[in-house]
């Protein structure tokens, strides 16, 4: 993952991607694009049509990524007061990132997230979302010290 770009990456991905809460399917694609960018593992983004809406909320607060431009984040649908946010999309991105538009992505530190069957570790931190699978060799940026790189 250090020979990831700045700026990222964007590349198709066949494998099959699952996101899950428990035994509710949150997401499921062959149709993923992932992002590889330096010093994080890469970040995989699901087409709106392969995401249960039906399980998700917009929530409040945006961020904006110097490369992909605002974006915005989604929270699971719950009686709660507050859900938690588990996940974000580029709806209006920067014309470089345009192949993401709409397209999802979520925290493997608060979902489940399996790549090609594999489940996936999370990101170190509580900011970025990463997805590690055995293919990605660190160090990666996320744990403590590691925010300037």
């Amino acid at each position: 993952m250090w020979d990831y770009p700045r700026p990222p990456r964007l590349e198709q991905d066949a494998r099959i991607v699952r996101v899950t809460r428990g035994q509710a399917l949150i997401a499921e694609t062959k149709s993923a694009i992932r992002v590889l960018e330096t010093a994080s593992p890469p970040t995989f983004y699901i087409p709106r049509q392969d995401v249960d809406l039906a399980r998700l909320i917009q929530s409040e607060g945006t961020s904006h990524c110097e490369w992909k431009g605002a974006a915005t984040y989604w929270a699971l649908r719950t009686n709660a007061a507050s859900a938690p946010v588990v996940g974000w999309s580029y709806d209006d991105p920067d014309p470089e990132f345009e192949a993401i538009r709409g397209f999802l992505s979520f925290y493997p530190a608060k979902l489940r997230c399996f790549v090609g069957g594999v489940r996936v570790t999370p990101q170190p931190g509580g900011f970025y979302g990463g997805w590690i699978t055995p293919e990605v060799v660190g160090p990666f940026k996320g744990a403590p010290g590691t925010g300037a790189w």
